[in-house]
């Protein structure tokens, strides 16, 4: 035993079982690890055990996992019965968390401020959980949520100019337009990482542009990034809703990191734009910034209130499976190997993955998650 001791101490690292399963939120494609990740965690002389068809929809089998040196197995329930930590892409589903043990790691993207039921029975259930969106370093930078956001942004813009075509339900707008005939008009709220990412697609395709942000050296560097060809704008009150009723299409970007993102367009507001355009989104994982959107799916992505189409996809990047595993596992791999050599240690010894953990020991110990699951007990109208 003394001899075992010593040669662990020796090689300086502990020996993780990582488990990997299949996501099973509605049409979601992506896979928490690339074959490079699993040689990675392999050749650290840690068990990688990836469950059968997790990353078919990423574009990687399970030979080619095998041939890298994962071990396959069947289900979800053997993936979770088998490891310490347990790598995802989306926050776990109800019979997910009821395969959660005791002490176990969960490393995902959770977004529990939008989900405190979610974020009490992940409590319940024992295991330390990591957020991919909270981890954030000391300069405020959200490593894990920015190339996900990366991706959101363009789509939203992509998203947003298939809905407005006649037989989406949309006003038959061509975003770019066509020599003599104007573009559309494109408002996005919030000039951060989607805002930015939208902007690029929009002033591509031709639009008329439009962003909004609280920040105004924000909008200094958005003003300079884009020479002119984006409109910036102070302040999200009476602008916004003057200039609302114009707008074609409409993204959602607001971020304030681990809360419920605020709602900043009132049902009053949707109610005086223009039928047929567009509402999409990308602040719905924190619960949106659209007073009347809502979660839906990529099986069922959008709905209709006062005759504007409104997409309230929680995974949009989920659409683009090939791209969008490969730009989280890039940001992501390097956090999960600190987890898989030294378990919630890693938490303690680096503090941008400290600030990622949110449920610890049975405590929701993330305050912007802790807020949303004691505002969701306050009935509305009462004194806290």
């Amino acid at each position: 035993m003394l001899i075992e001791i010593r040669f662990e101490y020796l090689e300086g690292k502990t020996l993780a079982k990582v488990g990997v399963p299949k996501e099973i939120k509605d049409n979601e494609y992506r896979v928490a690890i690339t074959l490079a990740g699993v040689k990675t965690l392999v050749s650290e002389g840690h068990t990688v055990y990836v469950e059968k068809n997790a990353g078919v929809g990423s574009g990687m089998s399970d030979d080619e996992y095998k041939a890298v040196g994962a071990k396959i197995l069947p289900d979800a329930a053997s993936v979770f019965g088998e490891a310490d930590l347990i790598l995802k892409v989306k926050e776990p589903q109800a019979q997910e968390v009821a395969m959660l043990k005791k002490d176990q790691l969960l490393f995902t993207y959770l977004h529990l401020a939008a989900a405190p039921k979610l974020a009490e029975d992940l409590a319940k259930s024992g295991a330390t959980c990591v957020a991919y969106e909270t981890v954030q370093t000391a300069n405020g930078q959200l490593p894990l949520l920015t190339p996900m956001s990366e991706i959101a942004g363009r789509l939203a813009t992509q998203i947003g100019a298939q809905y407005l075509e006649r037989p989406m339900g949309g006003r038959g707008v061509l975003l770019g337009g066509v020599p003599g005939v104007e573009p559309g008009e494109i408002i996005i709220i919030g000039g951060g990482v989607v805002g930015i990412n939208a902007a690029k697609i929009g002033v591509g395709l031709g639009a008329r542009v439009t962003i909004f942000d609280l920040s105004l050296d924000r909008l200094r560097y958005l003003d300079d990034v884009f020479g002119g060809q984006v409109r910036t704008v102070f302040s999200v009150g009476h602008y916004l809703e003057s200039l609302l009723p114009s707008a074609d299409l409409v993204i959602g970007a607001v971020l304030i990191p681990g809360k419920q993102a605020p709602r900043i367009v009132t049902r009053e507001m949707v109610s005086k734009m223009k039928k047929g355009s567009v509402i999409v989104d990308v602040a719905i994982d924190q619960g949106g910034c659209i007073e009347t959107i809502h979660a839906t799916t990529h099986s069922q992505p959008v709905y209709e209130v006062d005759g504007v189409v409104h997409y309230g996809v929680a995974n949009i990047p989920g659409a683009v499976p090939w791209t969008s595993t490969r730009a989280l596992t890039n940001a992501t791999m390097a956090y999960a190997a600190k987890l898989a050599k030294n378990g919630y240690q890693a938490c303690l010894d680096d503090p941008a993955l400290h600030l990622g953990v949110n449920i610890h020991k049975g405590e929701i110990v993330h305050a912007g998650v802790l807020e949303a699951v004691n505002a969701a007990k306050t009935p509305v109208g009462s004194k806290k």
